[in-house]
C-alpha cells in the first residue's frame, strides 16, 4: 500500500518471498482474478497429503458456489468427522478444502483501505490478514490452480524446498 502511493497501479499482485516456487501462470490466473467484482483475490491448490492439511502452518481454505472465499483457518477445515486416520485420499478429491497459497492481488482503492480497517478477533486468533478482508465484509476471489507451491515458513520447510530443487 505504501510502494502504491507513489505508483498508483490500479491492481497490485503482492508475491511474498515465502512461495519462492509461484509459477508465472499463476499469477497470472492471479491478475485475471481481481478484474472480477472483487475487493481482493488469491490462490489456492487441491490437498492431496494428510499431514500438510493438520499441519498449522499450511492455511486451509473454503469457499463458496462461486469461488469465494468463506474462510480461512491453520486447522483442518471441514472437520472430517466420521472418518479415521488416516485419511484416505478420496476424501481430498471431494473435499471442498484448499491449501491456501500466500500471494495475493489488490484492487487499488481496496489496498488503500485494507491498511485502515482494524483487526478482527479472527484476524487476532487465526494470525492470518485475509481474514480481515472477510471480518469487514470485503469480497475475495479464489482461484484453484493444480499446481502445489511450497510455503517456507520453518526450517523444515526449506528443507523440503531444498530437496526439490536439488531433484
Amino acid at each position: 500500500a505504501e510502494v502504491n502511493l507513489h505508483i498508483q497501479a490500479d491492481h497490485v499482485l503482492n508475491v511474498q518471498a515465502d512461495e519462492p516456487l509461484i509459477q508465472g501462470s499463476q499469477l497470472r490466473k492471479l491478475s485475471e482474478l481481481i478484474h472480477e467484482p472483487v475487493d481482493m483475490a488469491t490462490l489456492v491448490f487441491p490437498f492431496t497429503d494428510e499431514a500438510d492439511f493438520k499441519n498449522p502452518n499450511c492455511v486451509k481454505a473454503v469457499l463458496d458456489d462461486h469461488g469465494r472465499a468463506l474462510y480461512f483457518s491453520r486447522s483442518p477445515i471441514p472437520f472430517p468427522r466420521g472418518i479415521d486416520s488416516p485419511i484416505p485420499p478420496e476424501w481430498f478429491l471431494q473435499n471442498s478444502c484448499y491449501h491456501h497459497v500466500g500471494v495475493y492481488a489488490y484492487k487499488k482503492d481496496f489496498l488503500s483501505k485494507f491498511t485502515h480497517l482494524p483487526q478482527g478477533d479472527l484476524e487476532r486468533i487465526e494470525r492470518l490478514e485475509q481474514l480481515r478482508a472477510l471480518e469487514h465484509g470485503y469480497q475475495i476471489a479464489v482461484g484453484i490452480t493444480q499446481k502445489p507451491t511450497i510455503g517456507v515458513d520453518t526450517p523444515e520447510d526449506a528443507a523440503r524446498l531444498e530437496e526439490l530443487i536439488l531433484e
